[in-house]
């Protein structure tokens, strides 16, 4: 009796297995804790330092139209981000809805209207266009979309629709793949109900399998959106680069990822300069948790309607 109850007390080789395999997954999962809250405490730390100086104010900065930090005037530098900002917000708006009906009727190729060339041959394709280097996309956006805009619509080229036009084709596969996703969570009953209510495919499709799939559609339209916010190289060498406000689509701009990844190298850590483009770090930081927010309350209120 006394070595069945030690046997049964004596912890087996399995639970000890467990116990180590908890042990790692916890601190696997406060390594990469530690390490999200360590980049948000830094980048505030120093994105907050412009302000904390009393150079210059948050309302001056996000709403002042001139960027210069190299000049002073009444002692405080000329560090107006709203140029950018804007850049950023036309191009990831404009990109986004560019490619949003492009996204939604390959999706439905894909699921609803030939399953099977979408998977042989959409698919494929799909994942090509995300292997593809954001340099490479800048690259044929100077050499092909900026003299075709410069032909077709005069200017440089160099403005807010070669950056709308680079993105969309980016951000294209990002939107249907998730919403490809999206329509293939619908039940196929409800496919089915309709189809036996008397309703045709196109009727079905359009009441029934888009109307189910909104909040997954919503999910990758944001989703979309986050990707193109912070697109930085392929943006960088088609928009312009000049920090000034937007006056025209084909006007040269600016986006908050093309300025820093221009300026951040030319810039002392500390000076004023320095801490104005980590200032529009944290500006994207901020928009990128914003994004993330509004896709799980997307989610959630998915899941509530289900």
């Amino acid at each position: 009796m006394d070595k069945i109850r030690e046997s049964l007390l004596k912890p087996s080789r399995t639970s000890k297995l467990e116990r180590r395999g908890k042990l790692i997954s916890l601190v696997s999962l406060s390594s990469i804790c530690l390490v999200v809250i360590a980049i948000f405490i830094f980048i505030a730390f120093r994105g907050l330092a412009t302000f904390t100086s009393d150079h210059v104010s948050l309302v001056d900065f996000v709403t002042g139209t001139v960027w210069n930090p190299d000049v002073e005037v009444n002692g405080q530098p000329l560090v107006g981000a709203l140029p950018m900002i804007t850049g950023s917000f036309l191009i990831t708006i404009l990109a986004t809805a560019l490619a949003l009906p492009f996204a939604i009727g390959t999706a439905l190729m894909m699921t609803d209207i030939t399953p099977k060339m979408g998977t042989k041959i959409l698919q494929p394709v799909l994942e090509l266009l995300v292997g593809i280097p954001s340099v490479v996309y800048g690259f044929v956006g100077l050499t092909v979309v900026v003299p075709f805009i410069r032909d077709v619509f005069g200017g440089s080229g160099f403005g807010i629709l070669a950056g709308t036009f680079v993105l969309f084709v980016m951000v294209l596969p990002t939107v249907t793949s998730m919403t490809v996703d999206a329509l293939r969570s619908v039940p196929k009953n409800y496919r089915s109900a309709s189809l036996a209510l008397g309703a045709t495919r196109w009727q079905t499709i359009y009441k029934v399998v888009l109307r189910a799939a909104t909040p997954g559609i919503l999910t990758a339209i944001v989703f979309g959106m986050a990707r193109a916010f912070g697109e930085a190289l392929a943006v960088q060498m088609v928009v312009g680069n000049a920090a000034l406000m937007p006056s025209s689509l084909v006007a040269p701009a600016s986006t908050l990822t093309s300025v820093l990844t221009t300026g951040i190298g030319n810039t002392v850590l500390g000076t004023v300069q320095n801490d104005a483009l980590w200032s529009l770090a944290l500006i994207l930081l901020l928009m990128s948790l914003t994004f993330n927010l509004v896709i799980h309350f997307i989610a959630k209120r998915g899941e509530l309607k289900q």
